[in-house]
């Protein structure tokens, strides 16, 4: 049984009647197993020193300008629940860092002001209530191994995230009471950071980015996300983001397998360009094959359907590299009409592992080993896993020459 310890209360009195708050004015600690609940403010002055390790519950406001700290040590243990009936505000002068933290707040549209900046070392878990970042004074950064659960319409951060680590993540973004998550693939290093934010029915913002690639035909102006990363971050990733018929215009979801890309809003071309695309209808979700060319603005886009081609080529995506005679090479039918093209294939954190130009060319196959300029672990067998392919050709007809290019999932089995 948790052992359970009221806080003292301070209270102050004026004209309008009496306050409550709950004060730290010097060094707090709540051990491993026990449980503090404060039903008022909630605050942690100028040189006090707060530690958890048990579980504390807010259902009010907090106040932080000195230390405060979901742990003490070298393990992280507390959690803290911010259970309030009211919009509950994080404020203060000081970092805030949790290891768990949970949001248990029924308040509708925002349950939770973020005036100050928030670490979360753990997990966040998204009970009831929506979190919104403070432009200003706010912000909420996931450290690495650190991860957001239970994520919806009714629970998730508008505003921006911060995200630090080599570990992929699943940005809990939103805005105006849609849960529109974005997915980053693993970066290299630990002090990678990376943010996002999703914004919704914003029409000046598109109004003053209007300019389209050629390949690209409808463009979603209902919604964007930010993916973005500090100066000094030098990893690429994977981009994955989803679709949803209550925010994403009808008009790109006719056949989103053929035709459905990422796009990116490029600032210094002033146009938005194609990143490519890898459907998955199951999840609702789209990846880009490769790593993203660039960071800043990305929304979702038809581009043009010229994939099926007369005597276009036709792909198999299951190679079994196995010696029994079957589907032991990637296959591309057709490909030999089209000499001028490039094959590449990535792992799934974006690594490229084979690369080849004239492909199919006097057995110029892959066949589950890594090879190609700059490749990793060159000559070696690959193991089982899913792959990316991206498979670029000139194609000719009595319009003239034009460049395809196409991308999706590849199986390889190598047992």
């Amino acid at each position: 049984m948790k052992d359970y310890r009221a806080l003292l209360m301070a209270f102050a009195l004026s004209y309008a009647g009496v306050h409550a708050q709950t004060v730290n004015k010097g060094d707090l600690y709540i051990s491993s197993g026990s449980l503090v609940s404060s039903k008022y403010v909630f605050e942690n002055v100028d040189n006090a020193n707060f530690r958890n390790n048990g579980t504390l519950i807010l259902e009010d406001n907090l106040i932080n300008n000195g230390a405060f700290f979901d742990y003490k040590g070298n393990t992280p243990e507390g959690t803290t629940l911010l259970k309030g009936k009211k919009v509950q505000i994080l404020s203060g002068n000081s970092i805030t860092t949790f290891n768990n933290l949970e949001l248990v707040n029924p308040t509708e549209q925002k349950a939770f002001d973020i005036q100050s900046p928030v670490v979360v070392v753990g997990q966040m878990t998204f009970n009831e209530g929506i979190a919104h970042v403070d432009e200003a004074k706010g912000s909420v950064t996931f450290l690495k191994g650190a991860a957001a659960s239970l994520t919806k319409d009714n629970s998730h951060i508008q505003g921006q995230v911060d995200k630090e680590g080599d570990n992929e993540f699943i940005f809990p973004i939103g805005d105006q009471g849609f849960y529109r998550k974005a997915i980053i693939s693993a970066p290299e290093k630990e002090k990678d950071l990376f943010v996002s934010k999703y914004s919704f029915d914003d029409a000046p913002f598109f109004k003053a980015r209007a300019n389209t690639a050629g390949v690209i035909e409808e463009l979603n102006t209902k919604e964007y996300w930010l993916i973005d990363r500090t100066s000094n971050t030098e990893s690429d990733i994977i981009l994955t983001l989803t679709w949803d018929e209550r925010t994403t215009p009808a008009e790109l979801l006719k056949d989103p397998v053929r035709e459905l890309h990422i796009v990116r809003w490029d600032e210094k071309l002033q146009i938005w360009v194609d990143e490519g695309g890898i459907v998955d209808v199951d999840t609702k979700s789209i990846s880009t094959p490769t790593s993203v060319k660039g960071y800043g603005f990305f929304t979702l886009a038809t581009v043009n359907k010229d994939w099926l081609l007369d005597g276009d080529v036709v792909i198999y995506n299951l190679v079994s590299a196995n010696g029994d005679g079957k589907n032991d090479f990637f296959r591309i039918d057709n490909i030999e009409r089209f000499p001028n093209n490039t094959v590449e294939i990535f792992n799934r954190w974006g690594v490229r592992v084979y690369e080849t130009t004239n492909y199919n060319s006097r057995g110029n196959v892959f066949v589950g080993k890594s090879d190609g300029r700059g490749t990793i672990s060159k000559g070696e067998s690959l193991p089982t896993g899913t792959y990316y392919y991206v498979i670029t050709y000139e194609y000719k007809d009595d319009k003239g020459s034009r460049t395809i290019k196409k991308a999706g999932y590849l199986h390889l089995e190598t047992n």
